[in-house]
């Protein structure tokens, strides 16, 4: 057993809203289900609710002794950067997970830009140094990695994952107003974080929820964080930042669960939401983009279409609401594949390996 302590955000105020802060409260019950000793480093004013396990608890982040712990793991270049901050960034074990790879220039596909981008590449100079370990995403997120930074055998190939276990349908929170509903969940940008994505998938939303409508008796909602003062309420329903346990019932209780690209296509950052939907047993009408596009043909359940082609799309929503799918085979197939413990297990088998225990 190891004794583990993982960083991401130095917020005051930390929720699981966000899918980076899920993402780093998730990973760390299953590194805990392993029989490792894992604590959460968090800056908040008042101690978050205690995630689910015996081995596990939060920290404050200004009281970690990092000599004291086996293995550091950031999340996101946020998370490294609050390493450094707190003086951690000399530990001997180190694994750093990024969400998205840049450039050391602005390339198509990756959306951040001029001092944006430059922040987080030189992040980057600092990981390739520090770590024992970088996980990334997808091979693309690795290509360019190795292309910047040179080959490397200490690359871990990680996409993202979902619950095993999710709650139980119980409250319908929808309008009892007869229509179909098609659900988009997920962080939708703001001025200080990706501002271009941000008008990309707003204008995507409103243009999908428009093509919808015309069909009459099918609604586009939203669940998630950013920027939304630009979403056309014609069009679509914003239902707010929903925290994470509550979020299932969206799911649950929608007939079609939308992904849409901020651009034509997703250099190396995936689209989580396809595990979210597939894992509540939703159909999945993906615009295609992203790097984890097959997980939608190789659930079978849903379809990626073609990128901007909203009346295709809208055809394939149709189809989704009226065929007979499948849905405990593209559980059954979310389960074997992209849970948190199968991505925990990879960590688990490394971390052993290299302690001894």
């Amino acid at each position: 057993m190891a004794k583990i302590v993982t960083v991401y955000s130095r917020q005051k105020e930390l929720l699981p809203v966000a899918m980076s802060v899920i993402r780093w409260i998730k990973i760390s019950e299953a590194l805990s289900g392993y029989g490792h000793q894992v604590d959460i480093a968090t800056n908040e004013r008042i101690p978050g609710v205690v995630p689910n396990g015996s081995n596990i608890r939060r920290v404050p982040l200004g009281d970690v002794q990092w000599a004291g712990y086996d293995v550091v793991k950031t999340l996101f270049h946020g998370g490294f950067d609050t390493l450094e901050l707190f003086n951690g960034t000399q530990h001997p074990f180190i694994i750093s997970k990024l969400g998205s790879v840049v450039a050391p220039e602005d390339r198509e596909g990756i959306h951040f830009y001029g001092d944006r981008r430059k922040q987080l590449y030189e992040t980057q100079q600092k990981i390739n140094r520090a770590s024992k370990y970088i996980t990334l995403l997808s091979k693309p997120a690795i290509e360019l990695w190795q292309e910047c930074f040179g080959e490397r055998e200490n690359i871990l190939l990680l996409p993202g994952a979902v619950d095993k276990e999710i709650p139980a349908p119980a409250h319908n929170p929808y309008p009892r107003d007869g229509s179909k509903r098609c659900i988009f969940a997920g962080n939708i940008y703001n001025r200080d974080s990706q501002p271009e994505a941000n008008a990309v998938l707003v204008n995507k939303l409103n243009q999908l929820g428009k093509h919808l409508k015309q069909h009459g008796g099918i609604r586009l909602y939203m669940i998630g964080p950013g920027d939304v003062s630009r979403l056309d309420p014609e069009f679509v329903t914003y239902m707010g930042s929903v925290p994470y346990e509550k979020s299932w019932n969206y799911f649950h209780y929608a007939q079609v669960g939308i992904v849409v690209a901020s651009g034509l296509f997703l250099h190396n950052n995936e689209s989580t939401k396809i595990y979210h939907y597939l894992r509540a047993g939703l159909p999945v009408v993906s615009e295609a983009g992203f790097p984890n596009d097959r997980v939608v043909q190789e659930s079978g359940l849903g379809f990626s279409v073609e990128n901007g082609n909203f009346p295709l799309m809208v055809q394939k929503i149709l189809e989704s609401i009226e065929r007979n799918w499948d849905r405990d085979s593209a559980i059954r197939y979310i389960l074997s594949n992209h849970t948190w413990e199968k991505r925990a297990e990879t960590y688990d088998h490394i971390i052993r390996r290299e302690i001894g225990r």
